[in-house]
C-alpha cells in the first residue's frame, strides 16, 4: 500500500488487521515512554544506595529524562513532517530500547545519567509523532474513539510506573525496571516496521531548522531547569540566572518563530483560535492533574492517616475510571460538541477537587474513593475531545507540529503542577497538600471556561457532531 501516491484528502486510515498492529506499535512505545517518567521514583533510595549517591543527587535520575524529552519534542515533530513520522518513531524506539538496556547495566551514577538522557532523547522521538500516527492509522470516522483509546493509555501509563516498580522491586533488583523496556521496545519495532503508515503528505520543500532546534532546546531546557531551581531550593543566584536566561532566550527565539511560515514552535497553528485555546486548556488541565497527583499521596497519608498501601489503593480510582470515560468521550464527541463535553469534564474535576480539599477528617475510604473517581472521570471526559480538536485542526502537513505541541503542553503543565505543590509546602507547611488541591480546583476552573468558550466555534468534520 503506497501512501505516498495517494491524495491526502482521500486517505482514510489503515485497513484491518494492519490497523491493529500499527496501534500495538504506537501504544507499546507510548506506554514505555510515559511509564519511564515515573518508574524509577520508588526505587530512588535503593538506586542511590547502590551507586553511593545522595538522595538529592538521585532525583536527577528522574529530572534528566524529563528535560531531555521536552528539549527534543518539537525538533522531532518537524523531522516527522519533513521526512516520515514512521521513521522518527522507529528511530526513537531503537534509541530508547538500546538506552534502556545500557541503563540496566549501568555501574555508576554518571553512566546511568548519560543513558537516561539518551532514553529521554528516544522518548521525545516517540511522543512527538505519536498522535500524528494515530491520526493516520484510524479512519476519520473513528478518530475520536482512537484518540480516546490513546488518552486512556496515556492516563494509565503515567500512573503505572510506581505500581509496576513496587511489584518488580518486591522480587528482583532495580536494574530490571529498565530491562523491562527491552522486550517491549523490540516487539514495538517488529510491529512498527511492517504496520506503521507513511506520511501521505511531506514537507519536502522545507529544510530542517537547525538553529531553531538549538534555540528551542536552550529555551525549554532553561525553562524546565528554572522550575527545578524553585522546587529544589537552588541558590538564589542560580535561580535568578536561569529565569533571566529563559527571558533572554524567549526574546530571541519567539519573535524568530513568529516570522516563519512553518515554525518549530507552531505559532501558525496557535493563531487559529480553537487550536490556541485548546493548547492553553491542555496546559491548565495538566497543571490541575499533576498538582493533584503530587499532593494527594501526602494528603491521604499525612492528613487522613492512611498507610502508603491504602493510599495507593485509593489513588487507583483515578486511572481506573479514566479507562472507562476516555473511550466513552471519544464516542460522545459525535453527539456533543467537543468544547461542551470538555467543559463538563472540567466541571466534574472542579467538584471532585473541592470535595477533596474540604473532606472531613472522619470521611470514609469509599467516600474518598468516589471523590477521586469524580476527578478521574472528568479528566477522561476532557482529554479526548481536547486532544481531538488539537490534532484535527492541523492540516496534514502540520500534523507533526500539532502532535509535538500536544506533548509539550502536557510536560509544561506537569512541571508547573509539581512546582505549585512545592510552593504550597513552602507557604503552608504540613497543610500544603490541602491548599495545593484547592489551587488545582481554581486552575481547573480556568480550563473549564476555556473549553466552554469553544462551544460556538466550528470544528473539523472528523469530530463534528
Amino acid at each position: 500500500m503506497n501512501l505516498e501516491s495517494q491524495d491526502s484528502a482521500h486517505y482514510d486510515g489503515l485497513p484491518m488487521p494492519r490497523r491493529v498492529y500499527s496501534i500495538v506499535a504506537i501504544t507499546l512505545g507510548l506506554f514505555s515512554s510515559m511509564m519511564n517518567s515515573t518508574i524509577a521514583n520508588v526505587a530512588l533510595p535503593t538506586i542511590g544506595a547502590n551507586l553511593c549517591i545522595t538522595e538529592a543527587d538521585s532525583i536527577w535520575i528522574i529530572n534528566v529524562y524529563q528535560i531531555a524529552t521536552l528539549i527534543f519534542l518539537l525538533p522531532f515533530s518537524s523531522l516527522g513532517e519533513i521526512y516520515s513520522y514512521k521513521k522518527v518513531l522507529l528511530s526513537g524506539l531503537v534509541i530508547f530500547t538500546s538506552a534502556s538496556f545500557f541503563c540496566a547495566f549501568s555501574t555508576s551514577f554518571m553512566m546511568l545519567i548519560g543513558f537516561r538522557i539518551l532514553q529521554g532523547f528516544g522518548s521525545a522521538a516517540m511522543v512527538s509523532v505519536n498522535m500524528s500516527l494515530i491520526r493516520l492509522t484510524y479512519p476519520k470516522r473513528f478518530l475520536g474513539q482512537g484518540i480516546g483509546l490513546n488518552s486512556t493509555f496515556v492516563a494509565i501509563s503515567s500512573v503505572a510506573g510506581p505500581a509496576i516498580a513496587s511489584a518488580v522491586m518486591s522480587f528482583t533488583t532495580w536494574q530490571w525496571l529498565f530491562a523491562l523496556n527491552v522486550p517491549l521496545g523490540a516487539l514495538a519495532v517488529v510491529f512498527g516496521v511492517w504496520a506503521l503508515p507513511e506520511n501521505p503528505v511531506r514537507a519536502r520543500n522545507r529544510a530542517f531548522p537547525k538553529l531553531d532546534a538549538v534555540l528551542n532546546g536552550l529555551f525549554f531546557g532553561s525553562f524546565l531547569l528554572s522550575f527545578e531551581a524553585v522546587t529544589h531550593s537552588f541558590p538564589m543566584w542560580m535561580t535568578v540566572t536561569l529565569f533571566t536566561l529563559v527571558l533572554i532566550l524567549g526574546i530571541i527565539y519567539i519573535p524568530r518563530q513568529l516570522r516563519q511560515e512553518a515554525p518549530l514552535l507552531p505559532f501558525d497553528l496557535i493563531r487559529v483560535p480553537v487550536f490556541g485555546i485548546s493548547v492553553v486548556a491542555s496546559i491548565t488541565s495538566f497543571v490541575a492533574q499533576m498538582t493533584t497527583i503530587t499532593a494527594l499521596p501526602f494528603y491521604l497519608q499525612h492528613q487522613m492517616g492512611y498507610t502508603p498501601s491504602e493510599a495507593g489503593v485509593l489513588f487507583m480510582a483515578w486511572p481506573l475510571v479514566i479507562m472507562c470515560t476516555a473511550p466513552l468521550s471519544g464516542f460522545l464527541m459525535r453527539k456533543i460538541h467537543a468544547g461542551i463535553l470538555g467543559g463538563f469534564g472540567q466541571l466534574l474535576i472542579i467538584i471532585g477537587l473541592v470535595l477533596l480539599a474540604t473532606v472531613p477528617a472522619d470521611a470514609s475510604a469509599p467516600g474518598i474513593f468516589l471523590r477521586i473517581m469524580l476527578c478521574g472521570a472528568g479528566f477522561g471526559l476532557f482529554q479526548s475531545p481536547n486532544n481531538s480538536i488539537i490534532m484535527s485542526v492541523a492540516p496534514p502537513s502540520r500534523t507533526g507540529s500539532a502532535s509535538g505541541m500536544l506533548a509539550t503542553s502536557r510536560l509544561i503543565g506537569q512541571t508547573t503542577g509539581a512546582m505549585l505543590v512545592a510552593l504550597m509546602f513552602n507557604l503552608f507547611g504540613a497543610d500544603g497538600p490541602r491548599y495545593a488541591i484547592g489551587g488545582a480546583a481554581a486552575v481547573a476552573a480556568v480550563a473549564c471556561l476555556l473549553s466552554l468558550s469553544r462551544s460556538g466555534m466550528d470544528l473539523p468534520s472528523e469530530i463534528r457532531k
